[in-house]
């Protein structure tokens, strides 16, 4: 079989199955079994099938995975992250769209103690959203913050998504966790910059709230050291470990996970209901992930005993494009997959062909990993399938329509392409901090 074939074969056989409602795992399982019948000998494959499952779970280098989960879940369910941003709430006054700035502050803030995208929108919406459309705020920019706030998760370590990567793309994932958070803090502040100029050319879309202007400086910053500062003790634990070079990302992602219970400890927030719902929660996540990594190990396998990989390679290199061409176009294959498959699935189909490709024409793997994430930040909010605009559409009123919900995230999906752009011409914004590790 020649190798367009045997592409074609693969991926229009996992399309179909996503198409007819599989579970991502099981479509990728389903493909495993028919590629290893046809290309890796057939009973011999799927022998081979179990073997890298078993080689691809077992690596420790996932471990940070389920800890980085369960630092963001203990602070949901504990009720610690909604304290911090009821402190965040108190603090900000006298802004235009204030509590829209709220939530990129506090949202901020919480993508650099939670490992998970879902619960960082979850918190913000659930705490910040009711208020906002009670006060009379625009659902546009009532919900727009929350989303794309909530996808800064994916950035700013700890993160799940970039230990993943970082793993399969053979990227540091200390580095590459130490990548996101220039980058985190840019889409922050460019979200803070159209909240505050948008709302100052139109009023209406955030009335003047008044909430806390009578609050004395110290009413509204002994609550701020007292609830969100020594939070950021937990960023420094997993971040200024790896930073200094004292910790490999699982071990801090085990320190942060225990300075989570301690926080949740000493706030008395601590429950063992709550402690149990995490565990739990991050038990779901983590094993979906997993399920998937270990299907999808055997399908990059079975697409290179192909010939598909190698002869796509070939093939796009005949064409002598441009390296910044390459790039774009694989950007772009990335966006376009992020309106209707999850993130997991996105990094599967495309690593076994954009990896060998960047490193083929000399692309720094840092680098394009931090695109990779910027690229599937953006996915968890374009329309129609994006993860985070069902969070969202799940803990809005039952008055949003999904069309409020997707015009909501338009603007910011702009806002994030331009950052992206911005990391294409800059590279270095992305790799200056790595570049400083010890």
């Amino acid at each position: 079989m020649i190798w367009s074939s045997a592409l074609i074969l693969m991926l229009g056989t996992l399309v179909v199955l996503m198409m007819l409602g599989l579970p991502v795992a099981f479509a990728f399982i389903g493909v495993d079994l028919l590629g290893a019948a046809i290309f890796l000998g057939g009973k011999a494959g799927l022998d081979q099938m179990v073997r890298n499952t078993f080689a691809a779970l077992s690596s420790f280098t996932l471990a940070p995975i389920p800890l980085f989960l369960l630092m963001g879940e203990i602070l949901f369910h504990t009720g610690v992250a909604f304290q911090a941003i009821s402190t965040v709430d108190r603090l900000i006054a006298r802004v235009p769209g204030r509590l829209s700035i709220v939530s990129i502050v506090g949202g901020t803030i919480f993508s650099s103690l939670s490992g998970s995208t879902i619960a960082n929108t979850a918190v913000l919406g659930s705490a910040l959203l009711p208020d906002m459309l009670r006060r009379g705020y625009h659902p546009s920019i009532a919900m727009g913050p929350i989303m794309a706030t909530g996808s800064i998760a994916m950035l700013i370590p700890p993160s799940a998504l970039a230990v993943l990567l970082g793993s399969l793309a053979g990227i540091s994932i200390a580095k590459l966790l130490i990548a996101g958070i220039v980058p985190g803090i840019i889409m922050s502040i460019v979200f803070l910059a159209y909240i505050i100029g948008r709302c100052s050319f139109n009023p209406s879309l955030a009335p003047v709230d008044e909430a806390h202007l009578g609050l004395s400086a110290r009413e509204r910053w002994i609550p701020f050291l007292i609830y969100v500062v020594p939070l950021f003790g937990i960023f420094l634990i997993v971040v200024g470990s790896i930073l200094a070079g004292w910790a490999t990302p699982t071990e801090s992602a085990a320190l942060g996970s225990v300075a989570a219970v301690i926080a949740a400890v000493a706030y008395r927030k601590f429950t063992w209901a709550g402690f149990l719902r995490s565990i739990m929660e991050t038990a779901k996540i983590s094993v979906m992930i997993l399920f998937i990594i270990g299907a999808s190990v055997t399908f990059a396998q079975i697409l290179a005993f192909s010939g598909a990989t190698d002869g796509l390679l070939a093939l796009i290199k005949d064409f002598g494009a441009d390296r910044m061409v390459l790039v774009t176009a694989m950007i772009t294959v990335l966006l376009f997959l992020g309106c209707f498959v999850d993130q997991v699935s996105m990094i599967m189909i495309t690593l076994p062909f954009f990896i060998p490709l960047a490193q083929t024409v000399g692309v720094d793997l840092l680098w394009f990993g931090v695109l990779i994430l910027v690229s599937m930040e953006i996915s968890f909010t374009t329309p129609p399938f994006g993860l985070l605009i069902y969070v969202m559409k799940g803990v809005a009123p039952q008055s949003i329509t999904l069309r409020q919900v997707y015009m909501a995230a338009l603007p910011f999906i702009a806002l994030e392409i331009i950052v992206l752009g911005l990391l294409i011409g800059f590279p270095a914004i992305a790799t200056w901090l790595p570049a400083i590790m010890r």
